[in-house]
C-alpha cells in the first residue's frame, strides 16, 4: 500500500510541475512584452528626439557653412562697407 501512496505522490508531483512550467512560460512571455513595449517607449520617446536633435544640428552646421561658400554672407544681404 505504501507503493501506490509514493506512485500518486510523483504522478501529483509531475503534473503540477507541468502545469507550474506553462504558467512560468506565459509568464516569462507576458513579462518579454512589457519589456519590448518599455524599449519602444524608449527608443520613441527618448532616443528618437535625441538623435533627431543631433542630426538637425549637424545638417544646421553643414548648411551654414555651405550658405557662406555661396557667398550669402552679411555682405550679400546688407551690402559692402563704404568707405
Amino acid at each position: 500500500m505504501p507503493h501506490s501512496v509514493q506512485s500518486l505522490d510523483s504522478v501529483s508531483v509531475s503534473s503540477e510541475a507541468s502545469y507550474d512550467s506553462d504558467s512560468d512560460d506565459r509568464l516569462a512571455e507576458e513579462e518579454w512584452r512589457e519589456s519590448l513595449a518599455q524599449l519602444q517607449q524608449l527608443v520613441g520617446i527618448v532616443l528618437l528626439p535625441m538623435f533627431g536633435k543631433w542630426l538637425g544640428r549637424r545638417w544646421s552646421h553643414w548648411a551654414y557653412a555651405r550658405f557662406l561658400r555661396l557667398g550669402l554672407g552679411k555682405t550679400f544681404f546688407l551690402g559692402g562697407r563704404r568707405a
